[in-house]
């Protein structure tokens, strides 16, 4: 009995350090808890039916899982064949295969989960018509440019904060006019979605650690709904 709570207890162990292993050394693993983090918030905020939480908690699980696999499966191919060679590169390929696939079934189950809520906060939104130029619209872009250079300039000073990116919180900014200003729901969760896609392309490129990206989207949404809200009190 002693044996065998022991042998659980190592085990759980071994997991657990494989799990930090993998937060702590893989960008992508990092990326896929903060984002499921945040579902679970909008899931828990949206008030879903159990039964799309359920939905939501098997898309996440199954992200983590094969980004577990993936990871395993690099660094077992590294260990085995340290050099170039072309079955460890397709053993690399097939698993983060998998990733891919896992995180199209997230996307989709995201889309339909929330498709619902979000298109009764936007009908919400739109009781009261507004209505601004083209020359406004740029003038708001402008002031999303010109607080994330104050930002950068005036609070991150050496490195020390984090430093937005410009080009998430244009790429928000424009999205959430879109959003703002369209009677249509799935187009205004495409404008998110190429938004998203901008991030992400970042991301992977590695221009930019995911809190940059996050800080600079979440400016370029959060200015620019203020500033539409103070257009519509004058």
């Amino acid at each position: 009995m002693t044996n065998g709570f022991r042998k659980w207890r190592r085990s759980f162990r071994y997991a657990y350090e494989g799990i930090k292993y993998a937060l702590d050394t893989q960008r992508n693993m990092k990326f896929h808890f903060c984002v499921a983090f945040l579902v679970l918030l909008a899931a828990l905020f949206a008030r879903l039916p159990k039964t799309d939480i359920l939905f939501i908690l098997l898309a996440v699980t199954l992200m983590i899982v094969t980004e577990l696999i993936n990871t395993a499966v690099e660094k077992t191919v590294d260990l085995a064949m340290p050099d170039r060679h072309p079955l460890a590169k397709i053993a690399k390929d097939v698993a983060a295969a998998s990733v891919l696939v896992s995180a199209g079934f997230a996307v989709i189950v995201g889309m339909i989960v929330f498709y619902e809520p979000i298109d009764q906060l936007l009908r919400e939104s739109r009781t009261q018509d507004t209505q601004i130029s083209a020359g406004t619209i740029w003038v708001l872009i402008s002031l999303v440019i010109l607080t994330v250079i104050v930002i950068e300039t005036r609070f991150s000073d050496k490195g020390k904060l984090v430093r937005p990116s410009l080009l998430t919180a244009i790429a928000f900014s424009i999205s959430t006019v879109i959003v703002i200003f369209v009677t249509q729901t799935i187009v205004a969760l495409l404008a998110y979605t190429l938004a998203a896609l901008i991030f992400i392309m970042l991301y992977d490129k590695k221009t930019r650690p995911f809190p940059a990206l996050f800080l600079g989207a979440l400016i370029g949404t959060v200015v620019t709904i203020l500033a539409l809200s103070c257009l519509n009190m004058l």
